[in-house]
């Protein structure tokens, strides 16, 4: 199907605004990212409502430390846990961008959400950015209580490079005897950084989301190409899947990592993960989020809190026991 039309007006705006040229610096890329942000974030994106409270705490990571900001909803504790990675092709990305989409899900989903800071390429580029992410994980596990939340109902998601992120820390979770995690919620995500899906050839230039752009983040991103097979890079290479939280996986018509969805979804899948996997019509890379423009986006997001929901529902009933 067509682009929805009011997406297509943005898509039409935002390409007339942004005249930068391939070899544009990063900083100067994450500039402009930033500044789109402040300008058009309020009028995309739905606010959700205020939370009880609002903390920004600093979190020791290897090398340095992070900030952490968690959102706490209403009511009696101790609450599940979602720990949130914000997008920005591991090159920008602020906690501020997101502010309002965390605000929402601790708000319908009853949880604590935590919105990680995590360090960006290419001043700290990978494993930086997944060090800091499972390191800012295993440490708000270990303060459940001080957080007021329960650490056997804790479960992770992000959006583009933040859901690459989120499905690299279940694995190392799984790998390095971690967090118990119950869901991983992953929005547009980039599983495959050697750009090997189909998508990547098919979907042309022009949704928001160019072939210039992708490979000037991991240009910054890698330190070469070949690190992009490694399963911490792209963790549809991985050598097992199995054993990995059960997914909630989306993608979008109009994107260049459209089939990255897809074919994560697929090997999870294969390895016995339970998976739901949609394609949302009509949509570009971001576009999902625009929950002030679309009634698509607010319908898309309030059946991913509502499967969130679900997940930590299961978990504190724990497994069905065996007959």
């Amino acid at each position: 199907m067509p682009l929805e039309p009011r997406i297509a007006r943005i898509v039409k705006l935002m390409n007339t605004l942004d005249r930068r040229s391939d070899d544009t610096p990063m900083v100067e890329r994450r500039r402009f990212a930033a500044e789109s942000a402040r300008r058009f974030g309020s009028v995309v994106m739905r606010k959700g409502p205020e939370p009880p409270s609002t903390v920004d705490r600093t979190v020791p990571v290897a090398g340095g430390r992070i900030r952490v900001r968690t959102y706490t909803p209403a009511g009696t504790g101790p609450f599940p846990l979602y720990v949130f990675i914000h997008g920005g092709g591991w090159c920008a990305g602020t906690l501020d961008e997101r502010d309002p989409r965390c605000r929402t899900v601790s708000a319908g989903a009853r949880c604590v959400v935590a919105s990680i800071d995590y360090r960006l390429a290419p001043e700290n580029g990978y494993p930086t950015p997944v060090e800091d992410c499972y390191a800012a994980l295993t440490w708000l596990v270990d303060h459940a209580a001080e957080l007021d939340v329960d650490p056997s109902r804790v479960a992770v998601g992000g959006e583009s490079a933040g859901a690459n992120l989120a499905a690299v820390i279940c694995l190392m979770a799984r790998e390095q005897g971690g967090p118990a995690l119950c869901h991983q919620w992953l929005d547009v995500p980039a599983v495959d950084l050697t750009l090997s899906q189909p998508s990547f050839r098919d979907v042309p230039d022009g949704y928001l989301l160019d072939r210039s752009t992708i490979e000037a983040y991991l240009d910054c991103y890698l330190d070469h190409r070949d690190q992009a097979r490694e399963p911490w890079a792209s963790p549809l290479f991985a050598d097992d899947h199995s054993g990995l939280p059960p997914a909630w996986i989306m993608g979008v018509e109009f994107d260049k990592l459209r089939d990255d969805s897809k074919a994560y979804a697929e090997v999870l899948r294969t390895a016995g993960v339970d998976v739901e996997h949609q394609i949302l019509p009509g949509h570009v890379h971001s576009s999902f989020a625009f929950t002030r423009v679309t009634a698509s986006a607010v319908a898309y997001e309030q059946r991913a809190i509502a499967a969130l929901r679900r997940a930590f529902d299961r978990a504190r009933l724990g497994p069905t026991p065996e007959v």
